[in-house]
């Protein structure tokens, strides 16, 4: 076992002689934040792993995660770690590999040891809930359609004792999910829409409602999207992967809770029977959106599922969706936007996204915008009426609000689900965002019995 100390010169160096000190000169040294320095000992094994600390209030939670270069091999750490169980849970997010499609062996990694049994289990709970979540993003489409995704959802909760059902293709509209209905019929039958409706727990306990976007590909309809801008439309599912993400911590950790997990997955695809610009579509909730734009289709689909969840008026009710450019415009790729009107609720998010290093920023809903969804044919404009495209995301979430009013609380995440630079903790590719923070939220408010 292959000791990692934290390095703090030359006090470290004293301690483990003059060869390490000798060799750290000679590799020019100087303990860097988030810097390693395998020292070399005999039988060309590594004597000590050296890692060094930023100045006071200036770490990077995940800095940890740059322990995952290591060379293969057994590790532990030694000494020196203010806050263990975040370097270890920064390891384990940073040793993530998606290898579903990579042929031939694949380079052996290296292993942490931890001695905290305790500590073990829930690092170990949130890294296997972000790697279900980021395999489930990082999946192409053509392997990834609703079909896959329900597998998915019905799989996890069948795992944890939890029961599903599955509202699929017309019958969406002979129980009144019309808008799911509309923006999925186009796909092919194989990929018919469906809404995933997914419960977990004792009926008497606090009802906790997850919603999440679950468009497996998302061409932009008739309004069809540029090659350039499709790229990456694999992950317009990452709302309801990172839902599901959440409910593994949930159910795994068995939270005091009556967990309901509903996802719209639908295939926004163009054919003949593709919705259009200008249709007008009824809503589960009743009132009419006339169609401005039929990239806007997240949105669709979350509305019909919103309005289910918020039927039976949960304690809390939370959706998350890869819902609109611009809150990456805004905010950029690694700090989703949350919206709510509950300031009891915004402070606690908050406060956890800061506590777990999984960070959020809040949004206003901000009433006077509004009215750049209005129509002149129907009851709203599924997009911005405005015609300069002011505050895309807020009106975006603005509009999910009309479909919600008997919730006790209600927040909003336009999230990402997508690291496009890799940094420690965060590997390239899919992502599983405010999970870790939503998490903590829950555990504290419903603690474990």
């Amino acid at each position: 076992m292959h000791p990692v100390t934290v390095a703090s010169l030359p006090a470290v160096l004293e301690q483990l002689g003059s060869n390490a000190a000798g060799w750290a000169a000679l590799q020019g040294y100087k303990a860097a934040a988030g810097s390693l320095l395998v020292v070399p000992g005999p039988g060309a094994t590594p004597a000590a792993v050296l890692f060094g600390v930023p100045e006071e209030g200036t770490a990077d939670p995940m800095a940890g995660g740059a322990l995952a270069s290591l060379p293969a091999g057994d590790y532990a750490f030694a000494e020196g770690f203010a806050d263990e169980e975040q370097a270890a849970l920064a390891f384990g997010l940073s040793a993530y590999r998606f290898t579903r499609y990579r042929s031939g062996d694949q380079k052996e990694q290296p292993r942490l040891y931890l001695n905290d049994t305790a500590m073990l289990a829930r690092v170990q709970r949130i890294v296997t809930a972000v790697a279900f979540v980021r395999d489930l993003v990082n999946t192409p489409a053509n392997d990834m359609g609703p079909a896959e995704l329900e597998t998915a959802a019905t799989g996890l909760f069948a795992a944890h004792g939890g029961a599903s059902r599955v509202v699929l293709g017309d019958d969406l509209l002979a129980q009144n999910f019309p808008m799911i209905h509309a923006v999925g019929r186009a796909a092919d039958a194989a990929r018919a829409p469906r809404l995933i409706d997914c419960a977990w727990g004792d009926e008497s306990d606090p009802k906790v409602t997850l919603v999440g976007k679950g468009v497996v590909f998302d061409t932009g309809g008739l309004d069809i999207k540029p090659s350039s801008s499709m790229l990456l439309m694999k992950k317009d599912m990452g709302g309801s992967a990172n839902v599901l993400g959440l409910a593994h911590l949930i159910m795994d950790a068995k939270l005091p809770v009556r967990l309901r997990v509903l996802i719209p997955a639908v295939e926004n695809a163009i054919s003949g029977d593709a919705f259009r610009p200008g249709d007008v579509l009824p809503s589960r909730k009743g009132l009419t959106v006339e169609i401005g734009n039929t990239d806007a289709e997240g949105r669709l689909v979350l509305a019909d599922a919103l309005t289910l969840a918020d039927e039976e008026a949960p304690d809390l009710l939370l959706d998350m969706a890869t819902l609109t450019g611009a809150a990456r415009v805004a905010l950029g790729p690694d700090l989703p936007p949350f919206y709510t009107a509950d300031e009891a609720l915004a402070a606690d998010i908050a406060e956890h996204a800061e506590k777990v290093a999984d960070p959020l920023w809040r949004m206003p809903l901000w009433q006077p915008y509004m009215k750049y969804l209005d129509s002149k044919v129907a009851d709203m404009n599924n997009v911005n009426q405005s015609g300069a495209g002011f505050a895309g995301s807020v009106t975006a979430a603005l509009f999910l609000s009309r479909f919600v009013e008997n919730a006790t609380a209600w927040a909003h995440f336009d999230i990402f689900a997508w690291t496009p630079i890799e940094r420690p903790g965060k590997p390239s590719g899919g992502e599983g965002q405010a999970l870790r923070a939503l998490f903590s939220l829950l555990s504290e408010r419903y603690p474990a019995k």
